[in-house]
Parts: C-alpha cells; structure tokens; sequence
C-alpha cells in the first residue's frame, strides 16, 4: 500500500489518474479512522480519507492535506495514467482561465 498526504489538488490528480487505470473505488471519501482506509484501498482500489483527528495528532499532517491510498501493484498504472490527466487537467485550466471573464464581472463576483 502507497499512503500519499497531500493536498486536495494533489489528491485529485491522483483519483482521476487510478480511476483512469481502472484502479479506483467507488466508495466515497471516507471521514475517520483513517487507517480504515488502508484495507478499504487494499480490498476495493484507491481510496481517499479526509484524515481523522487522532491521525492528525500523531502524525501532524497539515490540516490542508488529505491521503490517497494506492496498492502498490496498481501504482505503475496510475503513474502511467497521470501524465494524460495531468496535461488534460493542464488544458482544461488554459480554458477555464480564458473563459471566466466571460462568466463573472471581476473579482467580486467569484467571492
């Protein structure tokens, strides 16, 4: 098992590119124990937890990152898949960035 920390983008890329691989759960995230995680990963395919607070105490992950698990046999699959969805993910900003100006009038109506 691969026990990634990161951040929610991060995160992101990683679910995207395993469920790409055909390598990921359909369980949503999952809020506390975090080690729960750990066989649900093993038994289902990549997971995410939210990271639950006694986790948070031993470990002192920051409280903006989130874990991936990933089995190890499905690892090469995913890094192989994360290339194309880094570089869709790359794109799709290019587009969004163009066309936001277009949807709001500034800053003051994204807040």
């Amino acid at each position: 098992m691969v026990i990634f920390a990161c951040r929610p983008s991060a995160a992101m890329y990683l679910g995207e590119a395993a469920r790409s691989a055909g390598a990921t759960s359909a369980l949503p995230p999952l809020p506390r124990p975090t080690c729960m995680a750990i066989p649900a990963a093993a038994a289902h395919g990549a997971t995410i937890s939210l990271g639950c607070i006694g986790n948070r105490v031993y470990t002192g992950i920051a409280d903006d990152h989130i874990y991936v698990m990933v089995r190890g046999a499905d690892l090469e699959k995913v890094a192989g898949a994360l290339g194309t969805i880094m570089n869709a993910n790359a794109q799709l900003t290019t587009f969004h960035e163009t066309r936001c100006p277009s949807l709001t009038k500034g800053e003051a109506a994204r807040a």
